[in-house]
């Protein structure tokens, strides 16, 4: 089995994801909260509205760079070790020098990788953007990487270069899912970024457990027992009777609840709102840890959530999408449940998506070429998308790509030779981003830690709801509630 390669940062939670690697931050405070952009070119936010996603502008012509003379250094800003590996395993050429240096031809590949930890990532990137206009060439940010919950931080800034602006015509991008085109469309309908991968998620459950105590491990008959939320807390109970934990945290079944709302985070008129189905995740979450059924109330990434990686820990199920079998469930472990080909996938109980990774061009980037065929090779070309899935158990962003695979013989050995494209593929098609703001990653992360004194039983709700209000709208001044 290919090695994966583990994120650098593990200790804060994503409640976005490439994440989709295992590591997040707190994005860094939109533009109310910033300096303005007129006395300091800071990157702040332009805050999206909370409505349906804007239509991209297919009419755009994609510019002529081929007279353009490419720059000795392409500097490259990411926090993980996961689209490093992407871009050095599979784009034709590249050659490693050492840890954070590469050569594409004769470009020097630098890699600046900042863990994603106290929000040191963002940090660090706005800082550097922040000078962008006056540094060196050889200095300059030319590549950077972003994540679904603060992409709308950097989308309607001048610091992100449309694609057509590379050269790219928005034709060679028509077999995406046209979810990661919306998340980097800003609001005048311009595509500022994309991605190689979709996050569709899915219950990725334990084939002992459930042939222990469902009698069976074929992926429709575990459907079954999770087909909703109560079915659901009924084969928890289940679980528990025979010693297995539902799931590790309170927090494994966030994202499925917080992507089926019916309202934002943010209203139109900066107004956090707490939506119904995110009480409800807070209500099923607290009955079901009092009841026993799950193992703990400490966030994602943490060794709690850990321990239901092998067969010990007694978990039975966490919900995710690729990635999160790929890089944080420790399948190169030798005795791990993943390293076993022990783990199944079926749709769960609701549909959700969790995360990805989005390549932007840097405004000022002396490498448009360059970067431009990065993304081709990575997000466009049919030949290598394919081999990211089969090399590296990935979910790729081509649609056709994927119905293929999903038709096709391919296995994956984490999952016991099943195959789970068919159901990643369906659900990446219905994932909708008409409730994202750009406070999304933010209000998930101070939802979650002030429930955590809730499920614990040191506060009741509303104390816990009041400790949100008060850290979301210090950490965004510019709300109320």
């Amino acid at each position: 089995m290919k090695k994966r390669l583990l994120a650098l940062s593990m200790a804060a939670i994503m409640t976005v994801g490439s994440l989709t690697a295992c590591g997040g931050e707190t994005p860094a405070a939109p533009a109310e909260n910033q300096e303005s952009t007129e006395s300091t070119t800071s990157t702040s936010t332009t805050e999206a509205e909370p409505t349906k996603a804007p239509e991209l502008d297919t009419t755009v012509e994609a510019t002529d760079i081929s007279e353009e003379v490419e720059g000795k250094v392409l500097n490259i800003y990411c926090w993980n070790e996961e689209f490093k590996s992407r871009l050095t395993d599979h784009y034709p050429g590249y050659e490693v020098v050492d840890a954070t240096t590469g050569k594409i031809g004769d470009i020097t590949v630098q890699w600046n990788i900042t863990p994603s930890d106290d929000n040191a990532y963002q940090n660090n990137l706005d800082d550097t953007l922040k000078k962008q206009d006056g540094a060196a060439d050889d200095e300059k940010i030319d590549l950077f990487l972003v994540e679904a919950d603060y992409a709308l931080k950097y989308v309607d800034t001048p610091y992100t270069l449309p694609v057509t602006d590379l050269g790219i015509d928005l034709s060679e991008l028509s077999n995406q899912y046209k979810y990661t085109q919306d998340v980097m469309t800003s609001s005048d309908g311009t595509l500022k970024g994309v991605s190689w991968q979709g996050c569709p998620g899915v219950l990725i459950y334990n084939r002992e457990a459930a042939k222990e105590v469902l009698g069976s491990d074929d992926p429709a008959d575990v459907q079954a027992a999770v087909k909703d939320w109560d079915t659901y807390k009924a084969t928890a109970a289940d679980m528990k009777a025979k010693g297995y934990y539902m799931t590790a945290t309170v927090n494994d079944t966030y994202r499925t609840f917080s992507n089926n709302v019916s309202v934002p985070w943010v209203s139109a008129d900066k107004k956090v709102q707490v939506d119904d189905n995110i009480k409800k995740w807070v209500d099923d979450s607290k009955e079901m840890y009092d009841a026993g059924q799950i193992k703990s109330t400490e966030n994602l990434w943490g060794e709690a959530w850990n321990t239901g990686f092998y067969p010990d820990g007694k978990v039975f199920c966490y919900f995710g999408p690729a990635w999160l079998i790929n890089f944080c469930m420790a399948a190169d472990v030798e005795g791990s449940i993943a390293n076993l080909g022990g783990w199944g996938a079926t749709e769960g109980p609701q549909g959700f998506f969790w995360g990805g990774t989005w390549i932007c061009a840097a405004a000022g980037t002396d490498n448009k070429a360059t970067v431009a065929d990065i993304m081709r090779k990575l997000t466009v070309d049919k030949d290598i998308m394919v081999d990211i899935v089969k090399a590296d158990d990935d979910f790729v962003n081509n649609q056709p790509a994927m119905e293929e695979l999903a038709a096709s013989d391919y296995t994956s050995a984490v999952f016991g030779g099943q195959n789970p494209l068919g159901m990643f593929a369906a659900g990446a098609k219905n994932i909708a981003l008409d409730k994202i703001s750009a406070y999304d990653q933010g209000c998930n992360e101070e939802f979650q830690n002030a429930m955590k004194d809730y499920f614990d039983g040191n506060s009741d709700y509303d104390t816990a709801l009041n400790k949100f209000y008060d850290a979301i709208t210090t950490k965004y001044p510019a709300l109320s509630y």
